[in-house]
C-alpha cells in the first residue's frame, strides 16, 4: 500500500530550505524543497511501523556519499521507503551512526558530517527532529525544527535577542551563536540533554556570587570542597547528580559546588505569585501562568530562587521529559520560564 500524503512535510520543507540556505555558506550543497519533502513523508511514516516489536529510531543524514569522510557505502543504493527505512533502523540505532541518503535511495552509512549537513532524526512515532551540523564541532547539532504528528514546532532562536534574556542563556537558544560558541553553549546543552537522559527529574543552579546561600537550607547535605570542575568528559556525573533528592549547585565557570541542596525562600521575600512561560517556537505568545502550573515542588522552588537571587539560572527537568529553564525577567519585573525540550530532542 502506498502512504498517504504527510501534509506537514510540504510546509517543514520549504521552511527548512530556506533556513539551511541562510545559514549556510553560499556554494554550500544543500537538500531541494522536493528532497525535503520527499525525506520527511518517508521518515514519518516509518516511525508508525514496527520491526520485531521496535518502534524504528535512525539518523538520516542528507549529502552525496563523496562528502562523507570514510563512509561504508552499499554495493548497490537501496530504495528509500518507509519498508527498507524500518528494516534497516535496528541495524544503525547506534549514537554517531548516520544512513547516508541521497534524493530517494540510501548509499550507506557515515560517522563524520561535513559543516552544515542537515539530519533528520526519528525519535518516536510520530515524532521527528530536524537537526544541523557545526561547523566547527564533530558530532555537535543544532535543532531546527521539529514534527510531531501534524503539528511542526520551528525554533525560534531570536528569542535570544529580547532585552531580558540572560548572558548565559543567549547561547543556548540563539541559533547562529550555537554554530560559533562551543563552551556555555556547549556545557549548557549538554548538561540538559544529560539531566533529561536519566529520567527521574531534576534541579539544577547556575548561581554566582555568595548570596545564593541565602536560598539554601544550611547545613547543605553534600557540599562539595573545592569546587570540582565541570569538563566535558564530566558532564554526565554533574548532570548525574541531579537524579538526588535536592538542587544540583554550579557556580558561573560550571564548578560543582553542591548537590542534594534543599532550596527555601530567602528571608524577608515574597512568595512567587506569578511568572511568565514562553516556548522557544514561531507563533508561540507568553502567557502568564502561577508556577504551580508547570509542574511540582521543583518547580515552584526554582521560580522562588530565580525570584530572590536574580543573577541566578535555574534547570529543571521533569521525568515526562519537559525541560525549563528560569531566569528573573527585568522587563516584565518577574521570573521567565521558558520551556526548552525541543532544542534538546
Amino acid at each position: 500500500m502506498t502512504e498517504p500524503k504527510y501534509p506537514v512535510a510540504r510546509a517543514a520543507a520549504l521552511r527548512l530550505e530556506q533556513q539551511c540556505a541562510h545559514l549556510a555558506p553560499a556554494g554550500t550543497p544543500l537538500p531541494s524543497v522536493e528532497e525535503w519533502e520527499a525525506l520527511l513523508q518517508v521518515a514519518f511514516w516509518a516511525s508508525l511501523r514496527r520491526e520485531e516489536g521496535h518502534w524504528p529510531k535512525v539518523s538520516l543524514a542528507l549529502l552525496a556519499p563523496e562528502r562523507a569522510t570514510r563512509p561504508l557505502l552499499f554495493a548497490m543504493p537501496v530504495a528509500l521507503t518507509p519498508e527498507s527505512l524500518t528494516r534497516i533502523a535496528p541495524a544503525v540505532d547506534r549514537p554517531g551512526v548516520h544512513l547516508g541518503t541521497g534524493g530517494m535511495y540510501l548509499w550507506g552509512t557515515t560517522h563524520h558530517l561535513p559543516p552544515y549537513c542537515p539530519v533528520v532524526e526519528v525519535i518516536a512515532p510520530g515524532l521527528l527532529v530536524v537537526k544541523s551540523s557545526r561547523a566547527e564541532a564533530a558530532g555537535k547539532f543544532v535543532n531546527l525544527a521539529v514534527l510531531e504528528g501534524d503539528q511542526l514546532k520551528m525554533i525560534d532562536h531570536g528569542t535570544a535577542a529580547l532585552p531580558d534574556c540572560p548572558a548565559m542563556l543567549t547561547p543556548l537558544l540563539d541559533l547562529e551563536s550555537q554554530f560559533r560558541v562551543e563552551d556555555s553553549a556547549g556545557t549548557l546543552i549538554q548538561l540538559a540533554v544529560s539531566m533529561r537522559a536519566h529520567g527521574r527529574g531534576g534541579t539544577l543552579l547556575i548561581v554566582s556570587g555568595e548570596a545564593w546561600r541565602d536560598s539554601i537550607l544550611t547545613p547543605m547535605p553534600y557540599a562539595v570542597s573545592p569546587p570540582f570542575a565541570t569538563t566535558a568528559a564530566r558532564i554526565s556525573r554533574v548532570a548525574g547528580l541531579t537524579a538526588a533528592d535536592g538542587a544540583t549547585i554550579l557556580n558561573e565557570r560550571f564548578e560543582l559546588l553542591a548537590f542534594g541542596a534543599k532550596i527555601v525562600r530567602r528571608r524577608g521575600a515574597a512568595q512567587v505569585a506569578q511568572i511568565t512561560l514562553s516556548e522557544p517556537i514561531e507563533g508561540a505568545i507568553p502567557t502568564v501562568v502561577e508556577p504551580a502550573q508547570l509542574g511540582g515542588t521543583r518547580h515552584i522552588s526554582a521560580a522562588q530562587f530565580t525570584h530572590d537571587q536574580r543573577e541566578a539560572l535555574a534547570m529543571v527537568a521533569s521525568q515526562d521529559g519537559r525541560f525549563t529553564l528560569f531566569g528573573w525577567s527585568a522587563c516584565d519585573d518577574r521570573v521567565h520560564a521558558r520551556r526548552v525540550e525541543s532544542l534538546l530532542l
